[in-house]
Formats: C-alpha cells, sequence, structure tokens
C-alpha cells in the first residue's frame, strides 16, 4: 500500500471514498422509496385509476343501467376487484366471488403511505384506489398487490438509474478530486523540498499557494528559514570574531615568550616587560572566554538567576561608589537621581550590579574630561526604569540597532569601548535583562548616549532563561 503513502494519494482515495459512500447513501435511499413503491405497484395503481374512470363515464352514459352491471362487465373485463360502499361506509356490492373475503373500509392512518393498500379478513394485501360519488357512496377498485423480490426491484428499478447517473458522478468527483489534491499537495511537495535542501545557502523562501492553512505553514517555514539563515550568519560572524579577538593576546603571547625563550629578551627588565604582557594578554583572554561563557550559560538557559527583593537606588549608589578611583582619574563626575517612594524589586542582585556595572564602565571610556554620567531610577507604567547617561560623542544612527550584538564595531579603527561595539559586555547586559523578562535599549542624538532598562517589579517561579521564555 506504499501508493497511498503520499498525501496527494489520500486526499484522492479520502475525497472518492467520500463519493462512493454519498453515491451508496443515495443508493440505499434510492431502493427504500423503490420498495415502498416498485414499478410494478405504480403500473397496478396506474391500471385501477384508468377502470375507475372508465366505471364512472359508463355510469354517467349508461342512462339507468344499473351501476352493479357496470362494475361486473368492468371487472371480468379488466380482471380487477370492484367494491360500492354507502356513505355511512358499509359494503353494498361486491363484484368477487364469494369464496373471497370481503374488504372492510379503508381506515386513515397518521402516515400516508407511498402505496395505499389493505389487508382482507384472510390478511391478504390488495391495491385499491378509492372514489366518492355524487351520492356520498364510495367506489373501489381493487387488485391483489403483485409478488415482488428484492431482486427484481433492485435489477429492473434501481441498477440502471443508479448505474446511469453515478458512473458519470463518480467519474467527475474523481477528476476534482485530483485538482484538489494536487492544489494542496504542490505547494506541501515545494515546502518539503526546500526543508531537505536546508542548510544550502542557496535555498530561497517558498511562494505561498494553495489553501488559507497550507499558506499559513508556508509563512511559518518561510519566517523559521529566515531564522536558521540569520542565526546561521551570527554563527559565523560569531566564529569570525572571536577568532580575530583571540588572535591579537595570542601573538603577543607567543611573540614575548619566544623573546624569552630564544633570550632576545636578555635584560631583567626586558623579560619582566615581557612577562607583564603575557600575564596582561592571558587576562584578557581569561575575561573574553568568561564571557564567552556567560553568553552561553544564558543562551541555553542554565544561568541561575537567584531571585530576592532588590532595593535600585542601593544598586546605583553602589555602582557609582565602585567607579570613584576610575572616575577621579578621568576627570569625570558621577550622579544619581532617583525618584523618592520606589518599590522594591524582584530579581537576581549580582547580575543586576553586572548589569549597571558594564553600562557605567562604556560610558566612562567614551565620556570626555569634566563630563557628567548620570544614573537615574523611576517608576513607569508599573515598571522599574532605569537609564545611564553620558555626555560623550554619541553613536551613529546606523549602528544604534547593533550596539547589542557580539563584537559588533560601529568603528573599526577606535577600539577598546562596548559603545562602539568591540567586546561583549552590552551583548551580556541585553541577555541578563531579558532573563528578568525586560527589555532595554539606547538613544543617542549627536552628543550622549543613554541607555534605557525596562524591568518587572515581580517575577514568575522560574529561574533560568528557558523557562522565561515560556513565560513572557
Amino acid at each position: 500500500m506504499r501508493v497511498f503513502s503520499s498525501l496527494r494519494a489520500r486526499l484522492w482515495l479520502s475525497y472518492a471514498l467520500l463519493v462512493v459512500t454519498a453515491l451508496g447513501i443515495v443508493a440505499i435511499v434510492l431502493f427504500a422509496y423503490l420498495w415502498r413503491n416498485p414499478f410494478l405497484y405504480r403500473q397496478t395503481l396506474e391500471r385501477l385509476r384508468a377502470v375507475e374512470t372508465m366505471v364512472l363515464e359508463r355510469d354517467i352514459q349508461a342512462q339507468g343501467q344499473p351501476l352493479a352491471v357496470t362494475m361486473e362487465k368492468a371487472a371480468h373485463t379488466f380482471n380487477v376487484r370492484i367494491l360500492l360502499y354507502s356513505s355511512d361506509r358499509q359494503l353494498q356490492a361486491d363484484t368477487s366471488s364469494a369464496d373471497k373475503p370481503p374488504l372492510p373500509f379503508p381506515r386513515k392512518n397518521l402516515v400516508t403511505r407511498a402505496t395505499p393498500f389493505i389487508r382482507d379478513e384472510n390478511g391478504g394485501s390488495w391495491l385499491y384506489t378509492l372514489r366518492q360519488l355524487s351520492d356520498g357512496a364510495w367506489l373501489m377498485v381493487a387488485a391483489p398487490r403483485p409478488r415482488l423480490s428484492i431482486v427484481n426491484v433492485f435489477t429492473d428499478d434501481l441498477l440502471p438509474l443508479f448505474f446511469e447517473g453515478g458512473f458519470v458522478a463518480l467519474l467527475l468527483s474523481l477528476v476534482v478530486a485530483l485538482f484538489v489534491a494536487k492544489w494542496i499537495a504542490d505547494p506541501l511537495q515545494k515546502v518539503i523540498f526546500a526543508a531537505h535542501t536546508m542548510p544550502s545557502a542557496q535555498i530561497k523562501p517558498v511562494e505561498e499557494r494553495g489553501p488559507h492553512e497550507v499558506r499559513e505553514l508556508t509563512r511559518a517555514f518561510n519566517a523559521m528559514l529566515a531564522r536558521v539563515q540569520s542565526s546561521r550568519q551570527s554563527q559565523r560572524d560569531f566564529v569570525a570574531n572571536v577568532s580575530h579577538e583571540l588572535k591579537t593576546p595570542l601573538t603577543s603571547i607567543q611573540g614575548f615568550a619566544q623573546a624569552i625563550l630564544d633570550g632576545t629578551a636578555e635584560s631583567p627588565e626586558a623579560r619582566r616587560q615581557a612577562a607583564e604582557v603575557i600575564y596582561n594578554e592571558s587576562g584578557r583572554m581569561h575575561r573574553m572566554v568568561l564571557d564567552l561563557l556567560d553568553l552561553a550559560r544564558l543562551d541555553a538557559g542554565t544561568a541561575d538567576l537567584q531571585m530576592t527583593a532588590l532595593d535600585m537606588p542601593a544598586i546605583l549608589n553602589a555602582t557609582a561608589e565602585k567607579f570613584s578611583p576610575q572616575l577621579q582619574k578621568s576627570g569625570v563626575t558621577i550622579k544619581v537621581d532617583i525618584s523618592p517612594n520606589l518599590p522594591a524589586l524582584i530579581g537576581d542582585g549580582d547580575r543586576l550590579a553586572q548589569v549597571f556595572t558594564n553600562l557605567v564602565d562604556n560610558a566612562l571610556k567614551f565620556s570626555p574630561r569634566g563630563s557628567e554620567i548620570t544614573l537615574r531610577a523611576s517608576l513607569v507604567n508599573g515598571e522599574m526604569h532605569a537609564s545611564v547617561s553620558d555626555a560623550g560623542a554619541g553613536i551613529p544612527a546606523e549602528a544604534l540597532p547593533h550596539v547589542f550584538d557580539r563584537f559588533y564595531q560601529a568603528d573599526p579603527a577606535r577600539k577598546g569601548g562596548e559603545k562602539h561595539g568591540a567586546g561583549l559586555g552590552l551583548a551580556i547586559v541585553r541577555q541578563i535583562v531579558q532573563a528578568h523578562g525586560g527589555r532595554i535599549s539606547v538613544r543617542s542624538g549627536g552628543a550622549g548616549t543613554t541607555f534605557d532598562v525596562f524591568l518587572p517589579l515581580s517575577q514568575a517561579n522560574a529561574t533560568t532563561l528557558v523557562r522565561r521564555r515560556n513565560l513572557f
């Protein structure tokens, strides 16, 4: 049955079975109708009605001849039984022989029968017609109900009608079913083909065709394809950026280590300088690896968040105090502006401290001497809004959408600061904020930059990023 394993074949078969079932129901209904009122019954009733009409017409034309004589002649000629009932439905005349049981006057049934028949005292069935005369009497013309078999009804009445109309209907419906199956299955085949060719770089979005549900599936597939291609490109860029960032310290470490080994650094001062470079560059690599591990844990949802009630003013004030030595050296001041009566915030204190530490460190690197960095906190629309603003040169408009990308550099010639995309600090900041169910954005109007962090006051009972993504 491998031929019916495809969706197209199954749709065609389902449609065919549906049509065959419908035709079968029609055949059963027709058979039931014909069984209740077959063609042979209809012929007999037509003969009885003709005899009835003829008797009435001859009675009018007989000019005094008794009705009983007309009834006898007609009954003998046409081999039927004619009965006459009085107005009170009592039998007055019967053309049949005395050995046949009398027929009772028909009773009115609640359900009208397709074929009128009555039973005599012996249980025999008679087809009949009944007409009321002008004087109130009733004239009945009756004949024994013909005996027939189911086979006769089926072969004589049903089969010709069913095969003539049913065959044409089935043929047309199967042709329609083929087009319907093709209309549904062809777009799905294109989606399947595109899925098999993934992750080829040449793959293109699938054209939207077919019914509404198939179009929805195609749109979902195209969106997934775009995400996969974007993810693959991001992975390639990420690997290239990591390799580039690690290449510089590794080159320095290798060069100065070689200088120590081959004796180029002869004096104690030269060896000390080489050791310092090796130590500093290895520390830089160590911090980069720790940042990458942080990002990996946040992405995978394995970074546990210790959720407790936090005081946002305390976090911002502690962050400002932490940078006091750097602020004195750079000649930059820091200001903390807190709205009064802020509610407690549910979050991970260490992780949120890391967020604002990275943001202040980033602002400090590009703040000119004599400028000011401002930390603010307020309640906006039921959320905690915290911001870090500086008075630096600002970020170009074309670079704003990418400042949270890993290793992004708006100006490759300028290194050392997260504001222009070098490093992982802002990427980690965004991941931590999202892990708290919040969001972060950046504003820069040519002079000065502001990072806005919005955090919900309460958190669901989840401690990992994966669980939070399912909730938010």
